[in-house]
């Protein structure tokens, strides 16, 4: 099996001021300098620059939290992935589960983001996963091999290494019902066993667990074979109890 670096990442989604962005990212530094794990903030747009000039000479990288798939062009509102580069920033969030259910983020237009995103340097943070209704109804390997399939169609296999994947149980944000560390990892399995059809580099590609992770469970879910790390929503907020899930891996 080979060997994969822990991947920790903060996905802000639409917190913090660029204040606020600096005012973390100092508190943050000096809890993780000895981490050799991987550390990524995703902040909101207006905070990319800010985060990347504080975060130069550290173990700490930043992603955006999602991109168009487009270079340039009449897209008001957008973000394309030659801008990100321009800002220094590392990687990029794609298809998180809230992109997908409020902003119609389709399969369709992963397909293109994945690559485009590779294309110009850019790692992509793939979000996959399923609804509490195709949970209960027993939908979960299909739905997670149509997505990886459908959102990966056309990257080669020398790329795959490249792609961190990230599974967000959608049925366990904000329900009330919480997904244990062996439901975890069995979703993580059947990513990996979906990926292995492609080829060995499956073992090479990471993949994130992104499903209410806090300093209380971190450590169970990463201890799992599988799971490589984690895309953290609301505990990252706090530098404090982001360190603590880094320190956790």
């Amino acid at each position: 099996m080979a060997e994969r670096t822990p991947y920790l990442a903060a996905n802000w989604k639409m917190h913090k001021t660029v204040a606020e962005a600096a005012e973390y990212v100092d508190a943050l530094l000096p809890r993780i300098a000895a981490t050799p794990h991987d550390v990524v903030l995703c902040p909101s747009y207006l905070a990319l620059s800010e985060v990347v000039e504080r975060s130069r000479g550290s173990a700490v990288r930043v992603a955006a939290q999602n991109m168009h798939e487009e270079d340039a062009g009449a897209f008001t509102g957008e973000v394309s992935a030659p801008m990100l580069v321009a800002a220094d920033v590392d990687a990029v969030v794609l298809g998180h589960s809230e992109r997908r259910q409020f902003f119609n983020e389709t399969d369709e237009a992963l397909a293109r983001k994945v690559p485009a995103a590779l294309a110009v340097g850019l790692q992509p943070i793939l979000c996959v996963g399923e609804s509490e209704e195709a949970r209960d109804a027993g939908q979960t390997v299909g739905v997670l091999e149509r997505q990886l399939q459908a959102d990966l169609a056309e990257v080669g296999d020398g790329s795959m290494a490249e792609v961190v994947i990230a599974y967000e149980p959608i049925w366990a944000i904000g329900t009330g019902r919480t997904a244990t560390p062996e439901q975890a990892q069995e979703a993580c399995a059947c990513i990996r066993d979906t990926l292995r059809e492609r080829g060995a580099v499956a073992d090479r590609v990471r993949i994130l667990y992104g499903g209410s992770v806090k300093p209380d469970n971190a450590a169970e879910l990463l201890a799992q074979e599988d799971i490589d790390g984690a895309l953290v929503g609301g505990a990252s907020l706090d530098p404090g109890e982001f360190a603590a899930i880094i320190e956790a891996a």
